[in-house]
């Protein structure tokens, strides 16, 4: 019986073209998130973390979703809660705690933004805003800039359930289904939005029933399911990649902590977070794991002190990172290119030293200006559905 249930857990992550190596690093992705979730909240009761936005409970949905993606080539947005999906898209747990202490060096925003709102030019991963859901149509609009380039990159987008409820996600995904953008969507539906249950928010059973109304697939899948979650966005990934448009992925997950830092808790039951702590993604995969043969319970602790060596190093190398200057204050906030003086100097050929204006009808825009109302020359070609 053992080494049947061993060869029928291996042909699971095998017919999805996973390898063993694939499967240890998606689990030290997840553990690596919690216990920096776990630094976190030691560091705002210390007084050193002004405000947490905590991933303990959606390690799963978020390790096994974004892992399909191609770093630094497809495009990430994420919302606040996606620790883990930006460490699957190349940051570090440094690059997490330099933003949680707001250092110079905080690679979303050089410490000018909030915490987990992540951001990295380099890595593919766009910015978002405090507001729900305004990063949805961010997304569709980089997702049509890649249609109309002709480009093969695709976008992730992730968002709470209670973003569902906002007319940014409507307008979003409306365009993406008109366009059939390459773009997958993916609700964390943790069943709260802040303090308001589900049942407050829609009328639905399932988030995803609303993507056929948009002209594309809706699926539900589990959650705390690492591979499932991997499964139905791998699919999706590769559908938007071969242009065959946008697909709407829920995964049913929870949240151990509150919303945030400065949330309370009195919404929910303690019975009711403890028996939703009964099914853990890191437990899952791990006992997974030891499923295989990877791992067994030694080895996982062992993991786990070890990373947790590496987090609190990580921490400390953070907090004695140097703080953005005060001279620096106003930088990315102004441009920083030429003033108009000079621009209007150089189109009418006077630079600027008393020289004598040349014939006024050479004064011509530099190509710059256009107004942002006017459409591109061409738009991207309509692509049968």
């Amino acid at each position: 019986m053992a080494t049947r249930t061993k060869e029928q857990a291996a042909s699971r992550y095998q017919k999805l073209g996973l390898s063993e190596q694939d499967l240890l690093s998606m689990h030290r992705t997840m553990v690596t998130a919690r216990l920096c979730d776990e630094a976190q909240f030691r560091l705002n009761r210390q007084g050193k973390a002004p405000f947490v936005v905590p991933v303990s409970g959606h390690e799963g949905c978020q390790i096994g979703s974004a892992w399909p993606y191609r770093k630094s080539h497809d495009v990430f947005v994420p919302y606040y809660r996606d620790m883990g999906v930006c460490l699957v898209a190349g940051m570090t747990p440094r690059d997490v705690f330099l933003g949680v202490f707001g250092k110079r060096d905080d690679p979303s925003s050089s410490g000018r933004q909030m915490p987990a709102h992540w951001g990295s030019r380099c890595l593919g991963i766009v910015t978002g805003s405090s507001p729900i859901a305004t990063q949805i149509p961010h997304a569709a609009g980089i997702a049509y800039a890649i249609t109309y380039r002709g480009e093969d990159a695709v976008v992730g987008c992730w968002f709470g359930d209670g973003a569902t409820s906002e007319g940014d996600w409507h307008e979003g995904l409306n365009f993406s289904g008109i366009h059939r953008l390459p773009v997958v969507w993916y609700c964390e539906n943790n069943m709260y939005a802040i303090s308001v249950p589900l049942s407050k928010q829609m009328a639905v059973k399932d988030v995803a029933e609303r993507g056929p109304a948009y002209g594309f697939e809706g699926i539900v899948v589990d959650g705390n399911d690492v591979l499932g979650c991997y499964e139905a966005s791998r699919a999706a990934v590769e559908r938007a990649r071969e242009g065959r448009g946008p697909t709407l992925i829920e995964m049913k997950t929870y949240r151990f902590h509150p919303h945030t830092s400065d949330d309370d808790r009195t919404y929910r039951s303690r019975e009711e977070v403890e028996e939703a702590k009964r099914k853990d993604p890191i437990v899952l995969f791990g006992n997974y794991l030891k499923e295989l043969g990877l791992a067994d319970d030694g080895e996982l602790e062992r993991l786990r002190s070890e990373l947790k060596e590496q987090v609190d190093a990580e921490v400390e190398a953070a907090w004695n990172a140097s703080d953005p200057s005060p001279e620096e204050a106003l930088n990315h906030v102004f441009s920083q290119g030429e003033s108009n003086e000079q621009r209007v100097g150089r189109t009418t050929g006077r630079a600027g030293s008393g020289e004598a204006p040349g014939d006024a009808s050479i004064l011509e825009t530099t190509g710059s200006e256009a107004s942002p109302a006017e459409p591109p020359s061409e738009s991207p070609s309509e692509s049968p559905r």
